[in-house]
């Protein structure tokens, strides 16, 4: 990216103020930068950890399969998954507060006791799975917010910053080289008068 620029005082002045919200910008966003990583490494670690208990509980399910068989799915679904959102580095992040299920009345006598126990068992895997989803969104939102914050960084960093100063050191330059030719054609000037005073007298 060429940054724009004409040689004067006032676009010096421009391009230092330019320059100087991007150098205080800078380190705000690499700890932002550095804060987003740390969280999106804290989301995957506990979605894997999850993934872990999911896979777990439902190994340990294998050894019950003719049980499974017999149980009625249709006695517990989810009605609702409440969820609130918390900021962090200033991005929208879901978290879990509940699953709710829907229970539907069944007869005791008639289902095998360990029917409580299965709904128990179906209510803590769709705790676990559904928690697991909310964490992979998470890692997702806030890896999405870390590499345009990345972006940004390497923009400021490697491009807008080197960019400013070079177009500032150039203008710079290109004045210091105007005043002294400036200076240089008064004292030309001045040297001449003073030469034809002294053919004059």
């Amino acid at each position: 990216m060429a940054v724009k620029f004409q040689y004067n005082k006032t676009s010096q002045q421009q391009l230092d103020k330019q320059l100087k919200v991007r150098e205080r910008a800078l380190p705000t966003l690499q700890n932002k930068e550095a804060a987003l990583r740390i969280e999106v490494k804290k989301a995957k670690r506990r979605a894997d950890e999850l993934g872990q208990e999911l896979e777990t509980q439902m190994a340990g399910l294998d050894k019950m399969s003719r049980l499974w068989g017999e149980f009625d799915m249709q006695i517990i679904s989810i009605e609702d998954v409440i969820l609130e959102s918390k900021k962090i580095a200033g991005v929208q992040t879901p978290i879990l507060k509940d699953v709710v299920f829907k229970k539907e009345p069944f007869a005791l006598f008639s289902k095998p006791v360990w029917f409580f126990d299965g709904v128990k068992i179906i209510e803590d895997l769709a705790k676990v799975g559904i928690e697991r989803e909310v964490f992979l969104r998470k890692m997702e939102l806030l890896d999405v917010a870390r590499k345009k914050t990345t972006q940004k960084v390497n923009l400021y960093e490697k491009v807008q910053i080197p960019g400013y100063k070079d177009a500032i050191r150039k203008i710079k330059r290109f004045l210091e080289d105007e005043e002294n030719l400036s200076k240089s054609a008064q004292k030309i000037v001045k040297n001449r008068q003073q030469q034809e005073k002294e053919v004059a007298s």
